[in-house]
């Protein structure tokens, strides 16, 4: 998606990098919508990606997004996937409260343009990583990639491993302005949480509630540009969504950029190889260069400093 960005109109301006959770309690829904400027943007200009690959890393961010957010104020979560298509494995990482950096590996050779990513990611699988500072404790769930795309696999990981109804919306732009162009995203996730009541293993959405069924009618009625359309704030399209049922909002979270790498990372890093496989390393002027997959940034060291 390519769009033309204008200024903010109306008393509910977009904020860019905020996620926002709301509670519709008459259909028993709770969710969150996730909307990314500048630190989306950051993300996917690292590298020069072709479009099509700044896309997929667009709408993993805003999905890991989503899902690390169930992450309060510690711990960190990951989102990974690993696939036979011209991508061959994405990372996204959130760091609770709200930081977030990302990383793509491709064959450029096999990229088309203007595939989605569904195709871009084939068939693989895709695992969700939760790790928690103050208890030590780590969770995996893994689950299959079938050409059907993040959103899909998410689904089936929320439906077979926490049993929970779940609907799920991801977009991406690209904006085009006088000044050049950056990248867009959102991303909204409705879950069907009444009290006392979870989903039986293997029930089907047709067989759940007619509150639950009236979220999601209401729910694919959202078109991708309402999602990153910069004048369509999270709180506007909650209350077109949602006003008749009656909607409320929490305090939102603010999203940005990281990256923690740094000298002493990479240094000790390099010390962890013995000294002949550092000798494999040095490059044309005697020294070993190491790139951040994550940020980009370029450090060089003298062989003998890691000794």
């Amino acid at each position: 998606m390519t769009m033309r960005e204008e200024p903010l109109v109306g008393a509910w301006g977009a904020e860019d990098d905020r996620l926002l959770p709301f509670a519709v309690d008459a259909l028993d829904l709770r969710g969150r919508v996730v909307r990314l400027g500048p630190a989306v943007n950051t993300i996917l200009s690292h590298y020069e990606h072709p479009a099509s690959v700044a896309r997929a890393l667009g709408e993993a961010t805003a999905l890991t997004a989503l899902l690390g957010s169930m992450l309060e104020s510690h711990g960190r979560f990951q989102l990974q996937t690993r696939g036979d298509g011209p991508i061959h494995m994405l990372v996204v990482d959130y760091k609770a409260p709200g930081l977030l950096r990302g990383c793509v590996r491709y064959d450029a050779e096999r990229i088309d343009a203007l595939a989605p990513p569904s195709e871009l990611l084939g068939r693989g699988h895709m695992a969700l990583t939760i790790e928690r500072d103050e208890d030590a404790s780590r969770y995996q769930g893994v689950v299959a990639l079938e050409k059907e795309g993040l959103a899909a696999a998410a689904y089936q990981y929320f439906r077979q491993s926490e049993q929970i109804p779940s609907f799920l919306r991801l977009a991406v732009a690209e904006v085009v302005t006088p000044r050049g162009h950056s990248w867009r995203a959102g991303g909204i996730i409705l879950q069907f949480l009444p009290a006392g009541r979870a989903q039986k293993p293997g029930e089907e959405q047709d067989e759940a509630p007619e509150s639950w069924m009236e979220g999601v009618a209401l729910g694919a009625t959202i078109e991708d540009h309402e999602l990153v359309d910069p004048n369509v704030s999270s709180e506007r399209l909650l209350y077109r969504l949602f006003h008749e049922r009656g909607v409320k909002v929490f305090r939102e979270r603010p999203l940005a950029p990281y990256c923690d790498c740094s000298n002493e990372r990479v240094r000790d890093m390099l010390r962890s190889f013995s000294r002949e496989d550092r000798a494999y390393m040095v490059g044309d002027d005697g020294r070993i260069g190491v790139t951040c997959e994550f940020c980009g940034s370029y450090r060089s060291f003298d062989p003998h400093e890691l000794d």
